[in-house]
């Protein structure tokens, strides 16, 4: 039997750090949904690609060379392999919901 989960439910937050969730991973791939309540970072240097999906909220990142790119639920960004970029903004209500998508470059789509 398979078991369903459902993205929109969220456990009991914690104001002061994101909840990351791993839904699927394995050598070349992970699949992560991704719940912010007004968290920032610092710089992500990747090795991998990501695919992002803003799923509810609103967020904001930016790149090393400083264009900012403002996402609001529905929007979809990808962020190639070692594309610097820092997320400045996320919203605390409604919370950010992220489905980000990592691989390596040995995937093919």
């Amino acid at each position: 039997m398979k078991e369903v989960t459902n993205i929109y439910q969220i456990e009991k937050l914690s104001m002061a750090e994101e909840v990351i969730s791993v839904l699927k991973q394995d050598k070349n791939i992970r699949i992560e949904r991704i719940v912010s309540t007004g968290q920032v970072s610092g710089w992500y240097d990747q090795s991998e690609h990501e695919y992002v999906v803003l799923l509810e909220g609103k967020a904001a990142l930016v790149y090393e060379d400083d264009t900012m790119v403002v996402l609001e639920k529905g929007d979809i960004l990808f962020i190639p392999a070692h594309k610097k970029h820092k997320v400045t903004y996320t919203s605390e209500l409604p919370v950010c919901i992220w489905l980000c998508i990592f691989w390596s470059e040995e995937v093919s789509f």
